[in-house]
């Protein structure tokens, strides 16, 4: 997929927006897929994502989290962290499907179908130019930055 185009897409997002990729032409679009709302590792990547908001918003880039949890808890989500980007609910697993970031984990010892957490970075073109799969939240932020600051 990487230099290939990135077919368009809207979807229901946080703050009751819908988000489309060809809305957002001209800009880089960070899209980040993390399993859950208001879990550990979840709210520290969104942290993390929150925290350098204002270098991707220099680096003329948009952030978008992707999950399928509900609007509902995205709102929560998004309000309890104070995320200045938007999370998008793929409830039906579209987008998750496109990206083919729904795997078998393990968690306390079974096997259970969710998201691997995963980026992509999309140009302003709409071209996807960088994945990141089985991401380790630790650091990643900054690295998805410094790839978007040379785009």
């Amino acid at each position: 997929m990487i230099d290939q185009p990135v077919e368009d897409f809207s979807l229901p997002a946080s703050g009751g927006r819908i988000f489309s990729l060809s809305a957002c032409r001209g800009s880089a679009v960070v899209l980040y897929f993390y399993p859950k709302d208001s879990t550990p590792g979840c709210t520290s990547e969104a942290r993390d994502f929150r925290d350098l908001h204002p270098q991707f918003v220099a680096a003329g880039a948009i952030i978008a989290g992707v999950s399928r949890d509900s609007l509902r808890s995205h709102d929560n989500f998004t309000a309890k962290q104070e995320l200045p980007f938007v999370l998008i609910s793929d409830s039906d697993e579209m987008l998750c499907n496109r990206f083919a970031v729904i795997r078998m984990k393990s968690m306390y010892g079974r096997q259970v179908r969710g998201i691997e957490r995963s980026t992509f970075v999309i140009d302003g073109n709409g071209v996807l130019r960088r994945e990141w799969r089985g991401v380790r939240v630790a650091g990643h932020a900054q690295e998805v930055l410094d790839f978007v600051s040379h785009l």
